[in-house]
């Protein structure tokens, strides 16, 4: 297989058009196409093979009420963080969206699994959790080529969402995906529109 620049513009404009998306429309997702997301998650690469990622569905109304507390309860504290301006700011920023999102995706990490018999992360285990990563990127992709929006959230306490959704003891909670159709496109992250934070460029440096 070879590609050209056909495949090479498209991909740029994926890249440039993936967004963390917080503003979603409540409507559906058809099961065939979550389907689609699910093999495409399956293409993600791995150290050693393992493919140590985990995800629960999570569909029950209470579990999704408990999450959500969970998330008012962290994001508290984490404003008390921010003072005067920046707090106002703060407290402004759409930080998630789990009111409107239909598909919630609870990602977790093996963090021993027996494949790939320890090839790859004998001195750097954590590329089990790397390797999470980049199969949460492929989902983003894959989902933002079908014209749906994802946005992961961060700002929960592990512990208490580990718990709650009974994952086992030796899965570690990565991100909660919320998945669903946006509201609207935007290439330039929220934060950077907002002026959170903008984008800075990244050198690579020389030694």
């Amino acid at each position: 297989m070879e590609f050209g620049a056909e495949d090479r513009a498209a991909l740029e404009r994926i890249l440039r058009w993936r967004r963390d998306v917080r503003h979603f429309r409540d409507d559906p997702v058809p099961e065939p196409l979550l389907d689609e997301l699910h093999a495409a998650m399956e293409l993600s690469p791995s150290v050693g093979n393992a493919r140590p990622w985990q995800v629960i569905r999570v569909e029950s109304p209470a579990l999704r009420a408990e999450i959500r507390a969970d998330f008012l309860r962290c994001n508290a504290q984490a404003a008390g963080r921010y003072q005067g301006r920046q707090r106002q700011e703060y407290d402004a920023l759409k930080l998630a969206g789990l009111d409107h999102a239909p598909v919630w995706l609870a990602v977790f990490t093996r963090i021993d699994p027996s494949e790939g018999h320890g090839l790859g992360r004998a001195t750097m285990p954590q590329t089990l959790r790397l390797s999470t990563a980049m199969a949460i990127h492929a989902l983003w992709l894959a989902a933002r080529v079908r014209n749906l929006g994802l946005g992961m959230v961060s700002i929960l306490d592990p512990a208490r969402i580990t718990a709650l959704l009974q994952a086992p003891q030796d899965w570690e909670f990565s991100a909660l995906i919320c998945l669903g159709w946006p509201e609207f496109a935007d290439d330039t992250p929220l934060l950077h529109r907002t002026g959170w934070q903008e984008n800075i460029a990244r050198d690579w440096q020389r030694r």
